[in-house]
């Protein structure tokens, strides 16, 4: 076994085998989405430079952009003192978000406490996806 395999497995999963993996502009800073990876998608990830998750809905990795066209190149990843999460630094093309923003996190509490949309949005869902069902 490699080292590289040695440190992933040394990661310290959820009872599902999951990290929580948080992911941020390189450039900006800006969060951008927060997803999950498993062990396969963390290597995946490290070996290709895009980012590789895990769907707890769908239980299945996924690549992210395979279906938009929308791809993360991964610029450094670092894990947490707890070694239970991750930061993904990213050169993020196009949005992140499947609702068709940059960032998924596009709302913010206002003083009425009701979320607003603070940002526009990039493209249109119904362009990139294909229907479901």
């Amino acid at each position: 076994m490699s080292s590289l395999e040695d440190t992933i497995k040394s990661m310290k999963y959820d009872k599902d085998g999951l990290l929580t993996a948080v992911v941020v502009d390189a450039t900006t800073r800006q969060v951008l989405m927060v997803a999950f990876m498993n062990q396969k998608a963390l290597l995946d990830t490290i070996n290709t430079g895009k980012t590789h998750f895990y769907s707890r809905s769908r239980r299945k990795q996924w690549t992210k952009g395979e279906e938009s066209g929308h791809t993360q190149d991964v610029k450094a990843i670092y894990v947490d003192c707890d070694m239970d999460a991750v930061v993904v630094e990213v050169e993020q093309h196009g949005g992140a978000c499947h609702e068709g923003y940059r960032s998924c996190f596009f709302r913010r509490l206002g003083e009425d406490g009701q979320w607003q949309v603070v940002a526009m949005k990039i493209f249109e869902p119904g362009d990139v996806y294909k229907p479901k069902g």
